[in-house]
């Protein structure tokens, strides 16, 4: 006969990690596992953004009991980390010749701007949660590669917080400022009707200028520039 203390044991080492089996829900659904947990959360955040999670609505989506989460999760926070580091793996796309140092630089970092293009949660999210075993191995790649490019040691943390933000500032500018064709139209005419007070701007047009990738890239080529002239 199992005790008390034995039973609860053994239900602190699922929750600790300790290889729980996975959790069949009554419904038919497949067993409810850590990697469809985090899966749900993406799709769900994707839908109904970061006030749209909570526990109960990712359990009923997974056609599971909001309880049962718990033998896989802690808690919300935890799921939110998951989800963020789950969408920021990165894969290098493999090649026989090696490629520059630049070109694995400029590859990495697009390929990290439009990970979260397509989760425009995550990079809200990512400045406010702990860095997963995804994000870190990016930074670790990112740093090797500046490193060995020539990047001295006293400059390297900078050099990569400073692609951080550029990476994060442009994804952050292009998901939130998305204006239409007509407002942006209406715009500039707004600027010309201003009696040239603001005749930089109102010049280089812009309030028109939506080459979001081109000016991404061109400002990478500016740091980068300055980082391994």
């Amino acid at each position: 006969m199992t005790t008390k203390g034995g039973g609860a044991r053994s239900k602190r080492s699922k929750r600790n990690g300790a290889s729980p089996q996975s959790v069949r829900e009554p419904r038919g659904e497949p067993p409810l596992s850590l990697e469809r947990i985090v899966a749900g959360a993406v799709e769900l955040l994707d839908a109904e953004g970061l006030e749209g999670l909570s526990m109960r609505r990712l359990a009923d989506r997974l056609g599971a009991g909001a309880m049962s989460l718990y033998w896989h999760v802690a808690n919300k926070e935890q799921v939110f980390d998951l989800a963020l580091d789950s969408v920021l793996e990165y894969r290098a796309s493999p090649h026989v010749e090696p490629r520059d140092w630049r070109g694995d630089v400029v590859h990495m970092l697009e390929d990290w701007r439009a990970s979260m293009l397509r989760h425009p949660w995550s990079a809200s999210l990512l400045p406010r949660r702990a860095l997963g075993p995804n994000i870190l191995a990016r930074l670790e790649l990112l740093g090797k590669t500046l490193s060995s490019a020539g990047v001295a040691q006293a400059d390297l943390n900078v050099a990569i917080w400073s692609l951080w933000n550029h990476v994060m500032g442009a994804t952050v500018t292009r998901a939130s400022f998305d204006l239409s064709k007509d407002d942006q139209a209406a715009a500039q005419q707004r600027l010309a009707g201003l009696s040239g007070r603001y005749p930089t701007i109102e010049s280089s047009r812009l309030l028109l200028d939506d080459d979001w990738d081109g000016a991404f890239r061109k400002g990478l080529d500016f740091l980068l520039d300055g980082l391994c002239p």
